[in-house]
């Protein structure tokens, strides 16, 4: 683990939370969405399961090989460095985007119910024209809740783990689950490996995320000991392996019911869901994102310390 990938990361998370999004002509997401779909029209004609690994491949060789050479010939110079990494890895993560959409849903909520509806259709995979408000509501915080694995607690773990490669290797791994990884008649077959590999890395950042959530309840004088309650009953009833765990952990503090109609069901009932839900959840996201940069921070610094001091006796 390299010293400078604590300073990327700090410099990466302010970059995102003041800056945001870069712009789509130079983001690499959106970039590798331009390939997936071109490979797409042509692999998927395979119908073997072959196709995914393929499409796989050549996104990971597109995205982390020219990377790997741009950060080889730029360390010559440590500002340079530092600089460029912080802003691609700012792109492997999303806190203020994030945090903003389920603001601006909740805000259209109240002022456009309609424009919120479609708002919410950009964010969960599933049909909102006959949604109600409070099912709205309900897939809002699951979008918000669940995507604290997939946009930040993730790809931040595998930067202080394997650095900048890491975190763009789950970047790449996490779009193409995003794009493919769906069990209908058309991504079945080239989606299965991208899905595969997806729910292998958020194995650990989703509980990771969902005992975090847990810690934020209690810091936030929330329902703490009914989130980690229906943490460990509920985390397993989506038919994702990883994602019912923040959802679960975010039901229990909250005391709401989490519903996708016909699929699933999280939590019990204790308060409505309205306009201030979504504010809580956005509040309970916050500390959670905080308490995980500062825990992590923490912990890989120790690990490192740790290393380098075993390191001098061999």
């Amino acid at each position: 683990m390299e010293i400078f990938i604590f300073i990327i990361i700090i410099l990466a998370v302010c970059i995102d939370i003041v800056l945001g999004e870069l712009p789509n002509y130079i983001h690499p997401v959106v970039w590798m969405g331009y390939l997936i779909n071109f490979l797409k029209t042509y692999l998927i004609n395979l119908k073997s399961r072959w196709s995914g690994v393929i499409l796989t491949s050549i996104l990971l060789i597109s995205f982390i090989l020219p990377l790997l050479i741009l950060v080889y010939y730029i360390k010559f110079n440590y500002i340079i460095y530092i600089l460029f990494s912080s802003i691609i890895l700012s792109s492997t993560f999303s806190i203020k985007l994030l945090i903003s959409s389920a603001r601006d849903i909740n805000i259209l909520l109240i002022n456009d119910p309609e424009k919120a509806r479609r708002n919410v259709s950009y964010l969960v995979s599933r049909n909102t024209e006959n949604l109600n408000h409070s099912q709205l509501i309900s897939a809002t915080v699951e979008s918000l809740t669940e995507n604290i694995t997939d946009s930040i607690v993730a790809p931040i773990l595998l930067a202080f783990i394997l650095g900048l490669p890491g975190a763009m290797f789950y970047r790449v791994i996490n779009t193409l689950d995003a794009m493919v990884g769906y069990k209908n008649h058309e991504n079945i077959i080239i989606g299965w490996f991208p899905a595969k590999l997806d729910d292998l890395l958020n194995y650990i950042p989703a509980r990771v995320t969902g005992l975090i959530i847990v810690i934020s309840a209690f810091i936030l004088r929330m329902n703490w000991k009914n989130s980690f309650k229906i943490m460990i009953k509920h985390a397993r009833i989506p038919p994702s392996p990883n994602s019912g765990y923040p959802m679960a952990a975010s039901a229990g503090a909250l005391e709401i019911k989490l519903e996708k109609p016909n699929v699933y069901t999280i939590g019990v009932t204790k308060k409505n869901l309205d306009i201030l839900t979504i504010e809580k959840a956005i509040k309970l996201t916050k500390m959670t994102i905080l308490i995980f940069l500062l825990s992590s921070t923490l912990f890989f610094s120790l690990l490192y310390y740790v290393l380098y001091i075993l390191s001098s006796y061999f």
